[in-house]
């Protein structure tokens, strides 16, 4: 979650030059973030599942059909196309992406003090760029088969894996977002971001390779554009007309209700808005639902696909220039550009008792929210900075750039030295 690099990295309109890019996909880039960032606050003030108060009966939201697992999916994804990025990609600077990913693990620590009732994502995407660095040389063409292998099978790794962890005294999960205290605990902590967490990286890791192999695309091209729109569109409704197939005419959603987990949860509707906190163990149909957050193959294909429709859909939109950089949706995508920065606001600003104070309603707060992140945004974009937990992240990314520089020198004279 952050700047030009998803999570915090390089800005600058050469940036994008580099690779074939330039200000229209920049602005895209930009306002896909910027939406993602806004769509995942409304997640957090709103709820995904509610009560009827006259027949106690539980339903999705809107939110929750809608934003749910979507919104943090595109993060994910676009941090992947962030990693192609840049007058030097992360690729020819793995200790930049390191100390970069330092950078946002230490914020996604402190945030978790708060406890403020969110999942905070930040220590999980830090884990997640980690894990990157052993990927980032392979080929586009070997990047695509390995994400679609790892939709497959890492979902069923995850269930094989989650009742061993869970059947642990204590049980191998944080119930919390990660913080600096859960170092001292490091195999429950591992356990939590691998597994058992929020946002397991075993399951997330295949939206950073999605995003890897979308952004060695060329995105500059209107076809490159359409195409992800076209075909992310029929990859996520590939996935839930197949959701509900299983879950319906193939009789898995009477199974799901017939587990243990239906009688602590309403179920029905969580399947519909938001999975999370429910330990999908017992039976293999959990793997058939594309709910979100359920971390199922079909859910992970349905989120993808979504991402990527989002992305050729804002790339489009950036080629209407005056629209896109100096325009209605100027605000969005200067938003965008400092995404790390305003995140880590908006979970910071939520312990205040603002709602309490001003008498807001849920709805009003979320407006208090969205649209300072939109007026501070398009500020900071307008005066061509970064945002200050962009620049320290980016300064981190230069730091291991001069470490590499460095290291290639002596090498370099060495060499010659022996001819």
């Amino acid at each position: 979650m952050g700047g030009q690099s998803g999570v915090a990295g390089t800005r600058g309109l050469s940036a994008g030059r580099a690779r074939g890019g330039g200000p229209a996909r920049l602005a895209g880039l930009d306002m896909a973030r910027g939406a993602a960032l806004l769509a995942m606050m409304a997640t957090h003030i709103l709820p995904t599942v509610a009560q009827d108060p006259d027949t106690g009966a539980f339903a999705a939201t809107w939110v929750g059909s809608v934003l749910s697992g979507r919104a943090a999916a595109l993060f994910a994804v676009l941090a992947g196309v962030s990693l192609t990025l840049g007058r030097v990609p992360a690729e020819r600077n793995r200790l930049g992406l390191a100390l970069r990913a330092a950078v946002i693990a230490a914020v996604g620590l402190t945030l978790g003090l708060a406890r403020v009732g969110v999942a905070v994502i930040l220590v999980d995407y830090a884990v997640l760029f980690w894990c990157a660095l052993g990927v980032l040389r392979l080929r586009r063409q070997t990047l695509g088969l390995l994400a679609v292998v790892w939709i497959l099978l890492a979902p069923v790794a995850a269930y094989l894996l989650r009742p061993l962890l869970l059947a642990s005294v204590p049980p191998l999960r944080l119930g919390h977002s990660p913080s600096w205290p859960d170092l001292a605990d490091p195999v429950r902590l591992v356990a939590d971001l691998a597994v058992t967490g929020y946002y397991p990286a075993l399951q997330w890791f295949a939206y950073l390779l999605v995003g890897l192999w979308i952004g060695r695309a060329d995105l500059t091209r209107t076809a490159t554009q359409v195409w992800l729109v076209l075909a992310g569109a029929a990859a996520a409704v590939l996935a839930k007309a197949c959701a509900w197939a299983f879950l319906g005419p193939l009789g898995g959603l009477n199974v799901l209700l017939a587990t243990p987990q239906a009688k602590v949860w309403p179920l029905r509707a969580m399947l519909e808005g938001n999975l999370t906190g429910v330990d999908q163990t017992g039976t293999w149909w959990w793997l058939t639902s594309a709910a979100p957050h359920a971390g199922t193959p079909l859910d992970l294909l349905h989120t993808a696909g979504t991402s990527a429709a989002a992305i050729g859909a804002f790339l489009l939109l950036a080629r209407i220039a005056p629209l896109a950089r100096t325009g209605l949706l100027a605000p969005l995508a200067g938003a965008g550009a400092m995404t790390l920065t305003l995140y880590s606001a908006h979970v910071a600003a939520l312990t205040l008792p603002l709602a309490d104070w001003a008498h807001l309603t849920r709805e009003a707060l979320l407006a208090v929210h969205v649209v300072a992140a939109l007026a501070l945004g398009l500020f900071v974009r307008a005066n061509g900075w970064r945002g200050p937990l962009e620049a320290v992240a980016h300064a981190a990314a230069q730091l291991g750039l001069a470490g590499r520089t460095a290291a290639r020198g002596p090498a370099r004279r060495s060499a010659s030295s022996h001819r």
